[in-house]
């Protein structure tokens, strides 16, 4: 009896000192919240960014946990999104949007959504399911009163959230970042210049160029990716037409912070051991995308048993796009592959549209836009919209009698924009990772890699035509096979670096490969070569570089072509003693207290435009790009306009035409000490209802603190997050964002990241498990 007795006091004092440990190990829970549909406890923690940091159980609940927690921070973002995607923004801001609904409905990624849902990775389907489900949970949760404000003042509710609604936001990624159509037409009307003016601007050779793969050699590929197909004629009307297109395309994804100016957008690199100070590996990143309020990014880490990976998504997206897991970090630039094709098409009066096996009947399919008929009541009337598809693609413009069919590889259901982001968070090495990329069908991007082993690499994935004639750089006849899609570029012959010997990779939208390279069409659209140039000048100047140092480069605001423009015009004394002085002491930073910076930018954009005045259809734009930089040191006549007698002339005459138009801004005036860059070029986070009456102001986001420009590696407010990376030390990762995680102006967290990312000290973003809860500001126990 005794041994009995003394066996039981064994057994409660075993249990009280377990006991006392779990309390003192336990999780202490700032809140307590049921949720229906987890199949298991969850852990959410919150930091002073209010970064979610969830840890979950099992795969399933933890991306209904982000979910959940994303639609919290970001709901009425997300159906944005979404209703941009569908064309369906009539039906909350009327008329005024009614034509970017049309263009949308046109493309038709509602119907190609549902058909990538049948063929999507399984176990992606699972998470894009258990993500819905989450924020669906979320909205049946809260109370109307409590939705975003912005459901409020345009006085309508969330539907649910599908996985397929997941897909169509990927589409606005595609849209953002592939779309290339209209150069096809513009090339065709350069054709309009001299031969020699033709092939200059057309060059895409300089000096400065950052080639990664291949070499440049001496012989154009021009004539041979031109010469073989027989050319459409087109019509004045369909080539007068881009501007509108354009702008149209412009406006809708402006609003919702996925505009990228001509494609370039953004800053990557990786360095090894190497060339660092303590001999471990670093990544960078920073995408550069149009400013909105909030962003197009929100911070998120996530952990199962199996499964840890920290960074940036876009909300709406379940897992990780850009950042890292416990074993590599990855991140993207845009390369501008030619991936869409125009098709003249030639339509008889029966309707029917003209084929190499005669003539056949298009597909065809109505739309029916819900449009607002005021915009302070939530009624609709229904405006249907009748498309158009050939066997090229949907029938995207028409004038003249001309119709312009469309192919895209975004239209094509079975290229998936997240399958290779959902096995990226998984990948452990270099191996996985090019295995993930092997089903990225998304725009081009290039993709950099550093791992816990010090690895360090590159490649250009994406899925981009072979086509039967041609490169796709010109229209197509329609009715003929030239322009058809034979295949894509096999993956292993797509340009990738694994560990090269210089020791460090640079991307920055620039064109990556050299003339040798068989498919040129992989470098369709390009930024000019300076951003890149500047970061690897800076890069390979230096060994023993820190995470210091890396934050620094992402932050660097010297402008090249610029600076050089600049010490032209104080060389050739060509403008005023005034003039002469401010830009003789400027240092060609885009500094936001730099007036050199306003007044150089000034009369550059005026020379630009004064030299395409002469040269039409050519714009400003293309010559301060790719001429201006040779064309005046070496004073080629060719380019200067027969009104000026020399190069002098004309940029004397540009900056008196700068001064005024400066001048009569209201916000600079005629004191020119008020001519800062950061008041010349403001820094504008657009928000849908920003300009809105009695309501906008609490969107609104306006700064005139912020340094950088389009041509320098901090590109100013287009910066839409700073990534760094050390895979040694996880903990040590910088990320930032440039407002805040929520979407809620009253939040505290609306633009609390601001300052950090302004001033380029991006914050650090915790990574192992002990270090994030000591960093939690609130911890939630999500209940089944």
């Amino acid at each position: 009896m005794l041994k009995k007795r003394n066996f039981i006091w064994i057994i409660l004092a075993s249990l009280l000192v377990t006991t006392a440990c779990y309390a003192q190990t336990a999780p202490k829970f700032d809140k307590t919240l049921s949720v229906k549909g987890l199949k298991e406890n969850v852990v959410v923690r919150r930091d002073s960014r209010s970064i979610p940091y969830i840890e979950a159980k099992n795969e399933y609940d933890l991306y209904f946990a982000q979910g959940f927690e994303t639609a919290k921070d970001r709901l009425w973002q997300m159906d944005l999104y979404r209703r941009v995607a569908r064309g369906q923004l009539a039906e909350l801001f009327g008329k005024q949007v009614l034509n970017e609904d049309k263009r949308w409905r046109k493309l038709g990624f509602s119907g190609i959504a549902e058909e990538g849902l049948k063929v999507l990775n399984p176990d992606l389907k699972k998470a894009l399911a258990a993500y819905a489900d989450g924020v669906n949970a979320y909205i049946t949760s809260v109370d109307k009163k409590d939705l975003p404000v912005e459901f409020k003042i345009l006085q309508y509710e969330p539907t649910e959230w599908k996985p397929t609604d997941t897909i169509v936001v990927g589409k606005i990624l595609a849209d953002s970042l592939s779309t290339t159509w209209w150069q096809d037409l513009n090339r065709l009307n350069l054709k309009k210049l001299p031969k020699d003016k033709y092939e200059a601007i057309t060059n895409k050779v300089t000096p400065s160029d950052v080639i990664l793969f291949g070499k440049d050699s001496a012989k154009t590929r021009t004539a041979t990716a031109e010469s073989n197909i027989s050319l459409p004629k087109i019509d004045d009307e369909l080539i007068e037409g881009i501007e509108t297109a354009k702008e149209i395309r412009k406006k809708s994804l402006e609003r919702i912070g996925f505009y990228a100016k001509d494609l370039a957008a953004s800053n990557n690199w990786v360095i090894s051991g190497k060339k660092t100070a303590d001999g471990k590996a670093i990544l960078a990143n920073d995408p550069h995308l149009r400013p909105t309020a909030p962003g197009i990014w929100y911070l998120t880490h996530l952990s199962t048993p199996n499964l840890k990976v920290a960074g940036v998504t876009v909300p709406g997206v379940p897992g990780i796009i850009l950042g890292h897991n416990d074993s590599i970090a990855w991140g993207a630039t845009n390369v501008g592959p030619d991936v869409q094709d125009l098709y003249i098409e030639e339509f008889n009066d029966k309707g029917e549209y003209k084929t190499p096996d005669g003539w056949k009947k298009p597909r065809v399919r109505k739309e029916v836009i819900k449009v607002r008929s005021n915009l302070l009541k939530p009624e609709t009337v229904d405006e249907t919209l009748e498309v158009v598809e050939t066997r090229n693609g949907v029938i995207y413009r028409e004038s003249g009698g001309k119709k312009l069919a469309l192919k895209w590889t975004a239209r094509i259901p079975k290229n998936q924009e997240f399958e290779a982001f959902f096995l990226l968070n998984r990948a452990k090495n270099w191996n996985e990772f090019k295995s993930a990329l092997k089903s990225y069908g998304g725009p081009m991007q290039n993709f950099v890699y550093a791992d816990t082993k010090n690895n360090i690499g590159w490649y250009a994935a994406g899925r981009v035509p072979i086509r039967r004639k041609g490169e796709g750089a010109l229209p197509y006849n329609g009715s003929t096979n030239d322009g058809e899609w034979l295949d894509y570029i096999p993956f292993e012959e797509l340009p990738n670096l694994y560990n090269p010997p210089s020791g460090f990779i640079v991307t920055a939208n620039q064109r990556i490969v050299g003339t040798d390279y068989k498919y040129q069409q992989l470098v369709r659209q390009f930024a000019a070569p300076w951003r890149a140039k500047r970061i690897y000048e800076l890069i390979d100047s230096k060994d023993k570089i820190t995470m210091d140092d890396v934050s620094d480069i992402q932050f660097d605001s010297y402008n090249i072509p610029l600076s050089s423009f600049a010490k032209e015009i104080v060389k050739r004394k060509a403008a005023s003693t005034e003039t002469l002085e401010v830009l003789k002491n400027w240092n060609g930073k885009m500094k936001a207290d730099s007036v050199g910076a306003t007044i150089a930018s000034a009369i550059n954009s005026c020379v630009g435009n004064e030299i395409a005045s002469v040269n039409k259809p050519a714009s400003g734009w293309m010559f301060r790009n790719t001429i201006m930089h040779w064309a005046i040191p070496n004073n080629e006549k060719r380019w200067l306009p027969a009104k000026y007698s020399s190069y002098d002339e004309m940029l004397k005459t540009c900056e008196s035409k700068s001064i005024e138009r400066l001048s009569k801004i209201k916000r600079l005036g005629t004191n020119k000490s008020n001519w800062k860059w950061g008041n010349y070029s403001q820094a504008t986070f657009q928000h849908p209802l920003a300009a809105a009456p009695l309501i906008g102001g609490q969107f609104k986001a306006n700064f005139t603190n912020v340094d950088g420009s389009g041509q320098t590696p901090n590109v100013g407010d287009s910066v839409s997050m700073r990534f760094v990376a050390k895979p040694a030390n996880w903990d040590e990762t910088r990320h930032t964002i440039p407002l805040g995680q929520s979407g809620n102006p009253q939040s505290k967290h609306w633009k609390d990241q601001f300052d950090s990312w302004r001033t380029g000290k991006s914050m650090v973003f915790p990574f192992s498990s002990e270090i994030v809860k000591s960093v939690a500001k609130e911890t939630t126990l999500l209940m089944k």
